[in-house]
């Protein structure tokens, strides 16, 4: 007779079981497990269910091109929708006019321009065929830094990460949270409880302020290679750093693009009002989620509407005694 084997948790609905190698699925049955069976402990980070096949795929396959290669870093929710979009404009620019009637953001979702790795490339245990990819390939990740491939750490490859203020993150990521587990047939969270994980440093690709830390270390050691963005300065400020973007890829805007307004043209192409309205972004899913969901307006200082006087309390301590000790000066 064969050993019993526990059963699976309820996140692997999310996942094709003939997609999922055994090594994967033995893996999760060892790992620490919370948020009712949809977050894993692993080396460190907390990786949602639907990701762990394609981090151990992205572990074990991907390459990066040594010079070339352009990967966005995000944890979720800090606005990786509309940098993706901006990237891929600010890149493709000379091949697609911002204003021309056929950019390719018109028609697809800025998810499948830029896809992610872990979620999207890697997801399964096919290995996928990147051949196809133009140079500079552009991608995507929510892995923590701890967890890119020695290919990536190893390579002049750019780096491109973005934070945001941890109290507008947690608001805008139990609204996306809540969102999924509806569509989902679950009961939604109460802030109070998404509150408690999330200060804990229990939250998809967390503990948050580790993985921010990871990236702005990197940064300071290797300003070559690791550019950080702050979501509140990019929307205060977003031709100063698109422009500051734009130089650290090492495609500067010309002159004569600045007096052509091409700066402009990329921010109201890529703006929310202009995404959220297209016909690509409004019905159906990708990766798993409504399209809609991925267009929150995302304004700043929003968590003042949700979290309590001791909610924002509880999040400025942490965040002081987590970025105090490396100098860390953010939000």
């Amino acid at each position: 007779m064969g050993t019993h084997q526990p059963s699976l948790p309820p996140a692997l609905k999310y996942l094709k079981e003939d997609k999922v190698t055994e090594e994967c699925k033995d893996l999760m049955r060892s790992l620490p497990s919370t948020d009712q069976g949809f977050l894993y402990q692993y080396q460190g980070s907390w990786i949602p269910a639907f990701s762990m096949q394609g981090v151990l795929s992205f572990h074990k396959h991907f390459q990066a091109h040594d010079d070339t290669d352009i990967l966005l870093v995000t944890s979720p929710k800090v606005g990786t929708t509309w940098l993706k979009s901006i990237l891929f404009s600010l890149l493709n620019r000379a091949r697609y006019d911002p204003n021309a009637q056929r950019h390719p953001l018109l028609t697809n979702n800025p998810h499948k321009l830029v896809p992610f790795l872990e979620i999207d490339l890697y997801s399964t245990k096919q290995v996928p065929d990147l051949t196809s990819f133009t140079s500079p390939r552009l991608l995507s990740t929510h892995l923590p830094y701890s967890l890119l491939t020695r290919s990536v750490k190893d390579s002049m490859c750019k780096i491109v990460y973005l934070c945001r203020n941890p109290k507008d993150t947690f608001v805008s990521m139990w609204h996306f949270r809540n969102s999924t587990r509806v569509n989902q047939g679950m009961n939604p969270s109460t802030i109070e409880q998404d509150f408690d994980n999330f200060s804990k440093g229990i939250s998809p690709y967390g503990p948050y302020w580790d993985h921010v830390m990871s990236y702005w270390k990197e940064s300071l050691e290797k300003s070559e290679k690791v550019f950080v963005l702050e979501y509140e300065k990019m929307k205060e400020q977003p031709t100063i750093h698109l422009k500051k973007l734009a130089e650290f890829l090492e495609c500067a805007f010309s002159p004569e693009e600045e007096e052509k307004g091409v700066l402009n043209d990329i921010l109201k192409l890529c703006s929310f009002e202009n995404l959220s309205n297209l016909e690509v972004n409004k019905g159906g899913k990708i990766l798993m989620v409504n399209k809609a969901a991925l267009f929150h307006r995302g304004e700043v200082g929003d968590w003042m509407n949700h979290l309590t006087p001791e909610m924002s309390e509880t999040l400025d301590r942490i965040t002081e005694e987590k970025f105090h000790s490396i100098g860390l000066k953010l939000f």
